[in-house]
């Protein structure tokens, strides 16, 4: 609790700071009128705005894969939020721009800003949804449907109310109160978004709270500048364009670090449900040997019979927790890798049957989950090496061949037929080769009767 508390405190304070220095910029502006000036820059204004549609579709697009993945309500609105925005932006500032519309567009203008301040208004609603979606994708396909839908009755009641509309023809001049009004509801609504994702961070401590935070805050300040900005017209470029556009940068990176981190979360939980079964199938069955030996000594059983087989049930119980303990801190990403394999290799070698030799190159750098999967081929090779190969000696290592990492195998058992048995082969080869194509890599096998066996793991660059 004490660490949440902490980095919430982090966040607030890093929050306050930014806040304080976006105020300081928007009064710099409001004192000295020279520097409140919008650049006609048409081309420019494309750009920034088609800019703001790939920001927003790839917040919708990340927010979509985690609902897909997950069910949240939370990531449901916060892609329904982000897709309305986009749309908006392509549907009626960036298509007439494109195509060449002359005459007055006022009607797409509004119906731009409309579109972008339903948006937000959905996206500030998702810090307070609660619950999962069960039919994921039927939710995914009627969200869109529903987004356009909107979008064409506001562009047809704002095309209805076109003359009554304020014009985006002057670069000066008093603001119209309806344009006040709507900056004024624009910024409102960021400000709640701000307020809410901050809240869910202090509850929750979720990373991409965190980022949502930060990105309403730069769009708070985005609108206020937009208020305080003299009306003008669409190929216009003023402050508040630069700040939307950090705004959305800042989004995309927050929303991809989550779906990074909902991903390694899946592949620890995944790795964690292996070792339990493993637990059970192993360290339970060498208890249960302990437990029947014991009660056959209370029973009178001859005891230079019983206790050696109950010391080597105790004593393979005892390895059997050991592994399950190491194999449980690979996973979590408690232990370096090499300094896990290592203590591994102790374990396994204690008995002296096994000769390991350990070749790692320190230089070279592990994803998390590439870590966990190459930990737990390396362990089914050596557990095989012993077990099943008559192995008395076994090299392992870790290298780079040209921009390639590679890890290798090689024991000094009997080997097998690869033509004959490698299509054939046992569970813990085809895991082997699951767990190798799950981070990437490309995983090959070579052995012969009499000739050991040797296998390979290449990682992506």
């Amino acid at each position: 609790m004490r660490h949440d508390e902490n980095e919430f405190e982090g966040f607030l304070w890093g929050e306050v700071a930014l806040v304080a220095l976006l105020g300081a910029a928007l009064a710099l502006f409001l004192t000295k009128p020279g520097l409140r000036g919008t650049y006609d820059l048409p081309q420019l204004r494309l750009m920034l705005m088609t800019l703001y549609a790939v920001g927003g579709g790839l917040v919708a697009l990340l927010s979509a894969s985690r609902f897909a993945a997950e069910g949240r309500r939370f990531d449901l609105y916060l892609y329904a939020g982000f897709l309305t925005t986009t749309l908006s932006w392509v549907c009626f500032s960036i298509v007439p721009q494109v195509a060449g519309f002359d005459g007055d567009l006022r009607a797409e203008t509004w119906s731009g800003l409309g579109g972008v301040l339903a948006g937000w208004g959905i996206v500030a609603l998702a810090p307070i949804v609660r619950g999962r979606v069960e039919e994921r994708r039927r939710a995914l396909l009627e969200f869109p449907a529903a987004i356009v839908l909107a979008l064409v009755l506001l562009f047809g009641i704002a095309n209805a109310a076109r003359s009554g509309l304020p014009s985006f023809t002057t670069s000066h001049g008093p603001e119209p109160p309806l344009m006040t009004a709507t900056l004024a509801a624009l910024a409102l609504v960021d400000l709640v978004a701000l307020l809410g994702f901050a809240n869910r961070f202090r509850k929750h401590g979720e990373d991409l709270d965190r980022w949502l935070a930060l990105g309403a805050t730069l769009m708070l300040f985005a609108a206020l500048h937009f208020e305080f900005t003299a009306p003008t017209a669409t190929t216009f470029v003023s402050q508040g364009d630069f700040l939307r556009l950090l705004a959305y940068v800042i989004l995309v990176v927050g929303v991809w670090r989550a779906i990074r981190s909902s991903d390694l979360r899946r592949a620890v939980a995944e790795e964690r449900a292996r070792v339990a079964r493993e637990i059970h199938d192993g360290l339970a069955q060498y208890l249960f040997a302990v437990t029947t030996h014991v009660s056959m000594l209370e029973a009178g059983a001859e005891s230079a019979e019983t206790l050696p087989r109950l010391k080597e049930a105790a004593l393979a119980a005892q390895q059997e927790a050991r592994f399950a303990v190491l194999a449980l801190s690979s996973a979590a990403g408690n232990a370096p890798f090499d300094a896990a394999l290592r203590r591994y290799v102790d374990f396994l070698t204690a008995d002296g049957e096994l000769a390991v030799e350990l070749e790692l190159d320190g230089s070279i750098g592990l994803a998390p989950d590439e870590q966990i999967e190459i930990f737990r081929i390396v362990q089914e090779s050596l557990a095989n090496a012993r077990k099943h190969a008559g192995a008395r000696s076994v090299r392992v290592t870790l290298s780079l061949r040209g921009t390639e990492r590679v890890v290798t195998v090689r024991d000094d058992g009997e080997g097998f037929d690869v033509a004959t048995n490698g299509h054939g082969a046992g569970q813990g080869l085809k895991n082997m080769r699951a767990r190798a194509a799950s981070i990437g890599g490309m995983f090959s096998l070579a052995s012969a009767p009499g000739r050991g066996t040797a296998l390979e793991v290449v990682l992506r660059s």
